[in-house]
Protein backbone atom coordinates (compact mmCIF):
# COMPACT_ATOMS: atom_id res chain seq x y z
CA UNK A 1 0.00 0.00 0.00
CA UNK A 2 1.11 3.55 -1.04
CA UNK A 3 2.39 5.25 2.49
CA UNK A 4 1.98 8.62 2.66
CA UNK A 5 5.24 11.02 3.46
CA UNK A 6 6.73 14.25 4.29
CA UNK A 7 9.77 14.23 1.89
CA UNK A 8 12.54 16.98 3.81
CA UNK A 9 15.45 18.26 2.19
CA UNK A 10 18.45 19.41 3.81
CA UNK A 11 20.76 21.36 1.80
CA UNK A 12 24.07 21.61 3.50
CA UNK A 13 27.49 22.75 2.59
CA UNK A 14 29.07 20.13 1.86
CA UNK A 15 26.07 17.70 0.60
CA UNK A 16 22.88 17.56 0.13
CA UNK A 17 20.47 15.08 1.62
CA UNK A 18 16.84 13.75 1.09
CA UNK A 19 14.80 12.10 3.65
CA UNK A 20 11.04 10.55 3.65
CA UNK A 21 9.77 10.86 7.02
CA UNK A 22 6.28 9.11 8.21
CA UNK A 23 3.16 10.16 10.35
CA UNK A 24 4.90 8.46 12.95
CA UNK A 25 8.23 10.24 12.88
CA UNK A 26 10.20 7.63 11.60
CA UNK A 27 12.81 7.92 8.42
CA UNK A 28 11.86 5.57 5.94
CA UNK A 29 14.58 6.16 3.60
CA UNK A 30 17.49 8.77 2.83
CA UNK A 31 19.95 9.63 0.01
CA UNK A 32 23.34 11.98 -0.10
CA UNK A 33 24.66 13.57 -3.14
CA UNK A 34 28.28 15.77 -2.52
CA UNK A 35 28.32 19.16 -3.28
CA UNK A 36 31.94 20.79 -4.52
CA UNK A 37 33.15 23.54 -2.92
CA UNK A 38 35.90 26.15 -4.85
CA UNK A 39 38.56 28.05 -2.75
CA UNK A 40 39.87 30.23 -5.93
CA UNK A 41 41.91 33.00 -3.52
CA UNK A 42 42.82 32.85 -0.05
CA UNK A 43 39.81 32.90 2.03
CA UNK A 44 37.22 32.87 -0.70
CA UNK A 45 34.81 29.75 -0.61
CA UNK A 46 32.37 29.39 -3.46
CA UNK A 47 30.09 26.97 -4.89
CA UNK A 48 28.12 26.94 -7.91
CA UNK A 49 24.38 27.00 -8.03
CA UNK A 50 23.41 24.61 -10.63
CA UNK A 51 25.52 21.94 -8.74
CA UNK A 52 23.50 22.62 -5.66
CA UNK A 53 20.56 22.01 -7.58
CA UNK A 54 21.69 19.02 -9.07
CA UNK A 55 23.01 17.68 -5.81
CA UNK A 56 19.46 18.01 -4.58
CA UNK A 57 17.45 16.46 -7.60
CA UNK A 58 20.32 13.64 -7.46
CA UNK A 59 19.71 13.18 -3.23
CA UNK A 60 16.03 12.91 -3.92
CA UNK A 61 16.37 10.12 -6.68
CA UNK A 62 18.87 8.09 -4.12
CA UNK A 63 16.21 8.07 -1.54
CA UNK A 64 13.11 7.18 -3.40
CA UNK A 65 14.81 4.85 -5.19
CA UNK A 66 15.92 3.53 -1.59
CA UNK A 67 12.18 4.02 0.03
CA UNK A 68 8.81 2.28 -0.34
CA UNK A 69 6.12 3.38 -2.60
CA UNK A 70 4.70 6.10 -1.44
CA UNK A 71 2.75 9.71 -1.58
CA UNK A 72 4.78 12.69 -0.99
CA UNK A 73 2.20 14.84 0.65
CA UNK A 74 4.58 17.66 1.07
CA UNK A 75 8.11 19.37 0.60
CA UNK A 76 10.01 20.80 3.15
CA UNK A 77 13.93 22.20 2.94
CA UNK A 78 16.26 23.00 5.65
CA UNK A 79 19.41 24.72 3.95
CA UNK A 80 22.99 26.07 4.54
CA UNK A 81 22.80 29.85 5.76
CA UNK A 82 24.62 33.21 4.70
CA UNK A 83 25.38 31.56 1.46
CA UNK A 84 23.70 33.84 -1.14
CA UNK A 85 23.63 33.85 -5.20
CA UNK A 86 21.99 36.18 -7.78
CA UNK A 87 20.37 35.06 -10.91
CA UNK A 88 17.99 35.99 -13.92
CA UNK A 89 14.63 36.50 -13.42
CA UNK A 90 13.86 35.73 -16.68
CA UNK A 91 15.92 32.53 -17.27
CA UNK A 92 16.24 31.31 -14.13
CA UNK A 93 20.66 31.51 -14.72
CA UNK A 94 22.74 31.88 -11.88
CA UNK A 95 24.59 35.53 -12.56
CA UNK A 96 28.05 34.16 -10.54
CA UNK A 97 28.69 31.69 -8.03
CA UNK A 98 26.94 31.10 -5.00
CA UNK A 99 29.17 33.03 -2.35
CA UNK A 100 28.96 30.72 0.62
CA UNK A 101 29.20 31.47 4.58
CA UNK A 102 32.93 30.89 5.11
CA UNK A 103 33.73 32.70 2.14
CA UNK A 104 35.83 36.09 3.63
CA UNK A 105 36.51 37.76 0.24
CA UNK A 106 33.74 40.88 1.92
CA UNK A 107 35.93 41.30 4.83
CA UNK A 108 37.33 44.55 3.90
CA UNK A 109 33.98 46.21 3.14
CA UNK A 110 33.09 45.52 6.32
CA UNK A 111 35.59 46.88 7.68
CA UNK A 112 34.74 50.20 5.72
CA UNK A 113 31.24 49.94 7.18
CA UNK A 114 32.78 49.81 10.77
CA UNK A 115 35.22 52.60 10.47
CA UNK A 116 32.44 54.63 9.21
CA UNK A 117 30.04 53.99 12.04
CA UNK A 118 27.50 51.69 10.58
CA UNK A 119 28.08 48.56 13.11
CA UNK A 120 25.63 49.34 16.00
CA UNK A 121 22.74 50.32 14.02
CA UNK A 122 22.94 47.31 11.84
CA UNK A 123 23.15 45.22 14.95
CA UNK A 124 20.25 46.69 16.55
CA UNK A 125 18.42 46.67 13.12
CA UNK A 126 19.35 42.77 12.05
CA UNK A 127 20.72 41.38 15.22
CA UNK A 128 24.03 40.94 13.59
CA UNK A 129 27.83 42.74 13.72
CA UNK A 130 29.44 43.34 10.45
CA UNK A 131 31.36 40.42 9.51
CA UNK A 132 32.13 38.86 5.76
CA UNK A 133 30.25 35.88 7.21
CA UNK A 134 26.63 37.49 6.51
CA UNK A 135 25.50 38.19 3.00
CA UNK A 136 24.86 41.73 2.75
CA UNK A 137 28.55 42.99 1.87
CA UNK A 138 28.57 39.12 -0.40
CA UNK A 139 25.35 40.70 -2.52
CA UNK A 140 27.07 43.76 -3.22
CA UNK A 141 30.33 41.64 -4.49
CA UNK A 142 27.92 39.94 -7.05
CA UNK A 143 26.31 42.52 -8.15
CA UNK A 144 29.51 44.96 -8.67
CA UNK A 145 31.18 42.06 -10.69
CA UNK A 146 28.31 39.80 -11.97
CA UNK A 147 25.70 41.84 -12.81
CA UNK A 148 27.00 45.95 -13.01
CA UNK A 149 24.55 47.87 -14.77
CA UNK A 150 21.77 45.29 -15.17
CA UNK A 151 18.05 46.35 -14.33
CA UNK A 152 17.43 45.39 -10.56
CA UNK A 153 13.95 44.31 -12.00
CA UNK A 154 15.59 41.89 -13.83
CA UNK A 155 18.02 40.35 -10.92
CA UNK A 156 16.87 37.64 -8.38
CA UNK A 157 18.96 37.61 -4.82
CA UNK A 158 18.17 34.91 -2.98
CA UNK A 159 19.73 32.62 -0.01
CA UNK A 160 19.79 28.47 -1.14
CA UNK A 161 16.39 28.23 0.30
CA UNK A 162 15.26 30.59 -1.98
CA UNK A 163 17.43 29.48 -4.79
CA UNK A 164 15.49 25.57 -4.27
CA UNK A 165 12.00 27.29 -3.58
CA UNK A 166 12.58 28.53 -7.57
CA UNK A 167 13.70 25.56 -8.55
CA UNK A 168 11.38 23.18 -7.23
CA UNK A 169 7.95 25.81 -8.71
CA UNK A 170 9.99 26.24 -12.12
CA UNK A 171 10.26 29.78 -10.93
CA UNK A 172 6.96 30.45 -10.30
CA UNK A 173 7.71 31.97 -6.51
CA UNK A 174 10.37 33.96 -5.92
CA UNK A 175 10.12 33.47 -1.96
CA UNK A 176 11.88 32.34 1.51
CA UNK A 177 11.35 32.05 5.24
CA UNK A 178 11.73 34.37 8.02
CA UNK A 179 14.72 32.30 9.39
CA UNK A 180 16.84 32.92 6.45
CA UNK A 181 15.75 36.68 5.55
CA UNK A 182 17.17 36.85 9.40
CA UNK A 183 20.44 36.17 8.59
CA UNK A 184 20.89 38.36 5.37
CA UNK A 185 21.22 41.52 7.11
CA UNK A 186 19.13 43.05 5.12
CA UNK A 187 15.97 42.20 7.19
CA UNK A 188 15.14 43.89 10.39
CA UNK A 189 13.91 41.07 12.97
CA UNK A 190 12.66 43.11 15.13
CA UNK A 191 9.66 44.60 12.45
CA UNK A 192 9.68 41.18 10.08
CA UNK A 193 10.16 43.00 7.10
CA UNK A 194 13.38 44.10 4.62
CA UNK A 195 14.31 47.21 5.95
CA UNK A 196 14.78 50.18 3.64
CA UNK A 197 17.67 51.57 5.06
CA UNK A 198 19.63 48.45 5.30
CA UNK A 199 19.31 47.80 1.72
CA UNK A 200 20.39 51.65 0.73
CA UNK A 201 23.12 50.74 3.18
CA UNK A 202 24.32 47.77 1.25
CA UNK A 203 22.90 48.41 -2.34
CA UNK A 204 20.14 46.30 -2.62
CA UNK A 205 17.24 46.85 -4.30
CA UNK A 206 14.36 45.81 -2.87
CA UNK A 207 12.78 44.25 -5.86
CA UNK A 208 15.53 42.08 -6.01
CA UNK A 209 14.78 39.86 -2.83
CA UNK A 210 12.12 37.65 -2.20
CA UNK A 211 9.13 37.70 -0.43
CA UNK A 212 9.47 36.29 3.19
CA UNK A 213 6.75 34.12 4.84
CA UNK A 214 6.17 31.96 8.04
CA UNK A 215 8.76 29.09 8.07
CA UNK A 216 5.85 26.80 7.76
CA UNK A 217 3.96 28.05 4.75
CA UNK A 218 2.85 26.66 0.98
CA UNK A 219 5.32 28.64 -1.13
CA UNK A 220 4.37 26.88 -4.08
CA UNK A 221 3.91 23.25 -5.55
CA UNK A 222 6.01 21.54 -7.50
CA UNK A 223 6.72 21.88 -11.71
CA UNK A 224 8.88 20.01 -14.09
CA UNK A 225 11.40 18.23 -11.26
CA UNK A 226 12.90 15.57 -12.38
CA UNK A 227 11.79 12.71 -10.72
CA UNK A 228 8.65 14.28 -8.77
CA UNK A 229 5.25 14.32 -10.53
CA UNK A 230 4.14 18.08 -10.70
CA UNK A 231 1.54 19.80 -7.80
CA UNK A 232 3.65 18.67 -4.65
CA UNK A 233 3.48 21.65 -2.02
CA UNK A 234 6.76 23.04 -0.89
CA UNK A 235 5.86 23.80 2.43
CA UNK A 236 8.48 24.77 4.35
CA UNK A 237 12.00 26.56 4.44
CA UNK A 238 14.11 27.17 7.27
CA UNK A 239 18.26 27.64 8.13
CA UNK A 240 19.56 24.19 8.95
CA UNK A 241 20.23 25.37 12.56
CA UNK A 242 17.08 26.23 13.13
CA UNK A 243 15.33 23.34 11.99
CA UNK A 244 17.54 21.23 14.14
CA UNK A 245 16.48 23.21 17.10
CA UNK A 246 12.72 22.71 15.92
CA UNK A 247 12.84 19.36 15.27
CA UNK A 248 14.49 18.56 18.76
CA UNK A 249 11.38 20.04 20.03
CA UNK A 250 12.91 22.88 21.54
CA UNK A 251 10.08 25.15 21.99
CA UNK A 252 10.45 26.20 25.64
CA UNK A 253 12.34 29.28 26.61
CA UNK A 254 15.82 29.51 27.08
CA UNK A 255 15.92 25.25 25.51
CA UNK A 256 19.11 25.13 23.20
CA UNK A 257 20.91 23.15 20.66
CA UNK A 258 24.09 22.84 19.08
CA UNK A 259 24.69 21.50 15.51
CA UNK A 260 28.30 20.31 14.65
CA UNK A 261 29.15 20.01 11.05
CA UNK A 262 31.52 21.74 8.84
CA UNK A 263 30.84 24.64 11.61
CA UNK A 264 28.74 25.06 14.25
CA UNK A 265 25.86 26.63 15.79
CA UNK A 266 25.15 27.47 18.92
CA UNK A 267 21.44 28.45 19.88
CA UNK A 268 18.78 29.22 22.50
CA UNK A 269 15.69 30.78 22.67
CA UNK A 270 15.05 33.63 24.18
CA UNK A 271 11.43 35.62 24.69
CA UNK A 272 11.86 38.59 22.83
CA UNK A 273 14.29 40.38 20.58
CA UNK A 274 17.17 41.78 22.45
CA UNK A 275 20.00 43.87 20.98
CA UNK A 276 22.50 41.29 21.13
CA UNK A 277 26.01 41.22 23.76
CA UNK A 278 29.41 41.30 22.14
CA UNK A 279 30.46 38.21 20.54
CA UNK A 280 26.79 36.53 19.87
CA UNK A 281 24.18 37.45 17.77
CA UNK A 282 20.48 37.36 17.73
CA UNK A 283 17.75 35.87 15.09
CA UNK A 284 15.19 34.94 14.22
CA UNK A 285 14.57 31.00 15.36
CA UNK A 286 11.54 30.87 13.15
CA UNK A 287 8.01 31.70 12.14
CA UNK A 288 5.41 30.03 12.94
CA UNK A 289 1.72 30.76 12.34
CA UNK A 290 2.62 34.47 12.07
CA UNK A 291 4.97 34.64 15.76
CA UNK A 292 8.43 34.91 15.36
CA UNK A 293 11.05 33.21 18.11
CA UNK A 294 13.66 34.82 18.85
CA UNK A 295 16.94 33.10 19.54
CA UNK A 296 20.91 34.08 20.42
CA UNK A 297 23.00 32.36 18.21
CA UNK A 298 27.21 31.91 17.97
CA UNK A 299 28.24 30.82 14.57
CA UNK A 300 31.77 29.10 15.04
CA UNK A 301 33.48 28.85 11.37
CA UNK A 302 35.57 25.94 11.65
CA UNK A 303 34.21 22.86 13.57
CA UNK A 304 34.33 19.16 12.78
CA UNK A 305 35.80 20.65 8.99
CA UNK A 306 39.37 20.56 11.43
CA UNK A 307 38.85 16.98 11.59
CA UNK A 308 39.87 15.75 7.96
CA UNK A 309 42.52 18.76 8.03
CA UNK A 310 44.55 17.65 10.86
CA UNK A 311 44.30 14.01 9.49
CA UNK A 312 45.50 14.33 6.52
CA UNK A 313 48.48 16.81 8.50
CA UNK A 314 49.49 14.00 10.02
CA UNK A 315 48.87 11.21 7.73
CA UNK A 316 46.02 9.45 9.00
CA UNK A 317 43.61 7.62 6.80
CA UNK A 318 40.78 8.92 8.04
CA UNK A 319 38.59 11.12 10.70
CA UNK A 320 37.60 7.88 11.93
CA UNK A 321 40.92 6.75 12.64
CA UNK A 322 42.11 10.41 13.86
CA UNK A 323 39.44 9.94 16.45
CA UNK A 324 40.80 6.44 17.75
CA UNK A 325 44.28 8.06 18.10
CA UNK A 326 43.06 10.96 20.15
CA UNK A 327 41.26 8.86 22.35
CA UNK A 328 45.19 6.30 23.13
CA UNK A 329 45.87 9.86 25.51
CA UNK A 330 44.06 11.47 27.86
CA UNK A 331 45.56 14.75 28.11
CA UNK A 332 47.45 17.14 24.73
CA UNK A 333 50.15 18.29 26.78
CA UNK A 334 49.96 21.41 27.06
CA UNK A 335 49.13 21.31 23.16
CA UNK A 336 46.23 23.60 21.50
CA UNK A 337 44.95 23.69 17.84
CA UNK A 338 42.95 26.70 17.49
CA UNK A 339 41.24 26.18 13.81
CA UNK A 340 40.84 29.31 13.08
CA UNK A 341 41.80 28.69 9.00
CA UNK A 342 39.22 31.06 7.77
CA UNK A 343 39.53 33.61 10.84
CA UNK A 344 37.41 32.89 13.82
CA UNK A 345 33.67 33.62 14.25
CA UNK A 346 31.33 34.08 17.62
CA UNK A 347 32.82 35.14 19.88
CA UNK A 348 35.98 36.96 18.54
CA UNK A 349 34.92 37.78 15.02
CA UNK A 350 38.24 37.96 14.01
CA UNK A 351 38.34 37.71 10.34
CA UNK A 352 42.21 38.10 10.74
CA UNK A 353 42.88 35.72 12.51
CA UNK A 354 44.78 32.17 11.24
CA UNK A 355 44.93 28.68 12.92
CA UNK A 356 47.97 27.65 14.63
CA UNK A 357 49.11 25.00 17.04
CA UNK A 358 50.72 25.94 20.06
CA UNK A 359 52.12 24.21 23.31
CA UNK A 360 54.48 21.94 21.09
CA UNK A 361 57.35 20.06 23.33
CA UNK A 362 59.79 16.97 23.08
CA UNK A 363 56.81 14.99 24.88
CA UNK A 364 53.72 15.82 22.59
CA UNK A 365 53.51 13.56 19.23
CA UNK A 366 50.80 12.68 16.70
CA UNK A 367 48.38 11.76 19.44
CA UNK A 368 48.39 14.81 21.36
CA UNK A 369 48.30 17.24 18.17
CA UNK A 370 45.16 14.78 16.95
CA UNK A 371 43.13 15.21 20.67
CA UNK A 372 43.70 19.14 20.57
CA UNK A 373 41.81 18.99 17.37
CA UNK A 374 38.98 17.28 18.74
CA UNK A 375 39.05 19.78 22.15
CA UNK A 376 39.31 22.48 19.58
CA UNK A 377 35.45 21.59 19.13
CA UNK A 378 34.44 21.41 22.41
CA UNK A 379 36.26 24.86 23.36
CA UNK A 380 34.79 26.94 20.85
CA UNK A 381 31.61 26.25 21.67
CA UNK A 382 32.80 27.03 25.29
CA UNK A 383 33.84 30.25 24.77
CA UNK A 384 29.81 30.79 22.91
CA UNK A 385 27.57 29.14 25.47
CA UNK A 386 29.51 30.75 28.53
CA UNK A 387 28.50 33.97 26.34
CA UNK A 388 25.20 33.35 26.33
CA UNK A 389 24.44 31.61 29.81
CA UNK A 390 25.55 35.37 30.98
CA UNK A 391 22.93 37.14 28.72
CA UNK A 392 19.94 35.04 28.38
CA UNK A 393 17.74 36.32 31.17
CA UNK A 394 17.08 32.64 32.26
CA UNK A 395 17.83 29.72 33.02
CA UNK A 396 19.34 27.62 30.51
CA UNK A 397 17.08 24.47 29.47
CA UNK A 398 17.28 21.41 27.71
CA UNK A 399 20.57 21.29 25.85
CA UNK A 400 20.52 19.07 22.50
CA UNK A 401 22.92 17.98 20.13
CA UNK A 402 22.86 16.86 16.23
CA UNK A 403 24.92 16.88 13.28
CA UNK A 404 27.32 13.77 11.87
CA UNK A 405 29.75 14.75 14.93
CA UNK A 406 27.34 14.13 17.59
CA UNK A 407 27.00 10.21 16.93
CA UNK A 408 30.39 10.59 18.61
CA UNK A 409 29.87 9.77 22.80
CA UNK A 410 33.18 10.77 23.86
CA UNK A 411 33.32 13.76 21.83
CA UNK A 412 29.90 14.94 23.08
CA UNK A 413 31.15 14.04 27.11
CA UNK A 414 34.31 16.06 26.26
CA UNK A 415 31.78 18.85 25.36
CA UNK A 416 29.36 18.90 28.45
CA UNK A 417 32.44 18.62 30.69
CA UNK A 418 33.92 21.93 28.89
CA UNK A 419 30.78 23.53 28.81
CA UNK A 420 29.75 22.50 32.35
CA UNK A 421 26.45 21.61 31.22
CA UNK A 422 24.43 18.31 30.46
CA UNK A 423 23.87 17.52 26.90
CA UNK A 424 21.41 15.41 25.48
CA UNK A 425 21.97 13.33 22.66
CA UNK A 426 19.13 12.20 19.88
CA UNK A 427 18.80 8.52 18.43
CA UNK A 428 18.28 10.80 14.89
CA UNK A 429 21.74 12.46 13.73
CA UNK A 430 18.62 14.31 11.01
CA UNK A 431 17.85 17.01 12.95
CA UNK A 432 17.69 19.51 10.26
CA UNK A 433 15.73 17.88 8.13
CA UNK A 434 13.35 16.66 10.74
CA UNK A 435 12.49 20.30 11.78
CA UNK A 436 11.72 20.88 8.03
CA UNK A 437 9.99 18.00 7.70
CA UNK A 438 7.80 18.59 11.04
CA UNK A 439 7.28 22.44 9.51
CA UNK A 440 6.26 21.18 6.23
CA UNK A 441 3.52 18.72 7.54
CA UNK A 442 1.76 21.22 9.91
CA UNK A 443 1.39 23.44 6.93
CA UNK A 444 -0.64 20.73 4.88
CA UNK A 445 -2.18 19.14 8.06
CA UNK A 446 -0.32 15.93 7.47
CA UNK A 447 0.71 16.37 11.69
CA UNK A 448 -1.82 18.84 13.55
CA UNK A 449 -0.15 20.73 16.08
CA UNK A 450 3.11 21.86 18.16
CA UNK A 451 2.62 19.40 20.40
CA UNK A 452 2.25 16.64 18.52
CA UNK A 453 5.43 16.80 16.36
CA UNK A 454 7.30 17.69 19.62
CA UNK A 455 6.45 14.19 21.01
CA UNK A 456 8.17 12.30 17.87
CA UNK A 457 11.87 13.53 18.15
CA UNK A 458 13.26 10.16 19.90
CA UNK A 459 16.09 11.28 22.41
CA UNK A 460 18.78 9.44 24.61
CA UNK A 461 19.57 10.82 28.14
CA UNK A 462 21.73 13.32 29.31
CA UNK A 463 25.30 13.37 29.51
CA UNK A 464 26.32 14.81 32.37
CA UNK A 465 29.55 16.76 33.39
CA UNK A 466 32.03 15.02 35.42
CA UNK A 467 35.10 17.00 34.44
CA UNK A 468 37.01 18.00 37.84
CA UNK A 469 36.01 22.09 37.98
CA UNK A 470 40.22 22.76 38.35
CA UNK A 471 40.92 20.39 35.42
CA UNK A 472 38.12 22.53 33.69
CA UNK A 473 39.53 25.39 34.27
CA UNK A 474 43.21 24.64 33.51
CA UNK A 475 42.09 23.81 29.87
CA UNK A 476 40.20 26.56 29.30
CA UNK A 477 42.59 28.83 30.43
CA UNK A 478 45.14 27.05 27.96
CA UNK A 479 42.71 27.64 25.33
CA UNK A 480 42.04 31.24 26.12
CA UNK A 481 46.07 31.80 25.70
CA UNK A 482 46.05 29.88 22.29
CA UNK A 483 42.99 31.79 21.05
CA UNK A 484 45.03 35.20 21.96
CA UNK A 485 47.85 34.29 20.13
CA UNK A 486 46.23 33.32 17.08
CA UNK A 487 44.77 36.48 16.99
CA UNK A 488 47.91 38.28 17.09
CA UNK A 489 49.13 40.54 14.19
CA UNK A 490 52.61 40.68 12.80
Amino acid sequence: MTQRVILAIDEGTTNSKAALFSEDGSILATGSSPVPIRHPKSGWVDQRADEIWDATVAAISACLEEGPEVEIAAIGISNQRESILIWDRATGAPLGPVVTWQCRRSAAACERLKAEGKEPDVIARTGLPLDPLFPATKVGWLLENHAKDRDPAEICVGTVDSWLIWKFTGGAAHAGDASNAARTQLFNIGDGQWDAELCALFGVAREMLPEVYDSSHVFGTTASVEGLPDGIPVASAIGDSHAALFGHGAHLPGDGKVTFGTGSSVMTTVPSFVVPPKGITTTIAWQYDGTITYAFEGNILVSASILPWTAELLGVGSVDELMALSETVDTTLGVSLVPAHVGLGSPHWDSEARGLISGLNFSAGPAHIARAAVESIAFQVNDVFEIVRANAGQDIGRLFVDGGPSRNMGLMQMVADIIDHSVITSESADASARGAAYLAGLAVGFWQDLETVAGLEPHDTALEPRMDPAARAAAVGLWTTAIKRSTMRP
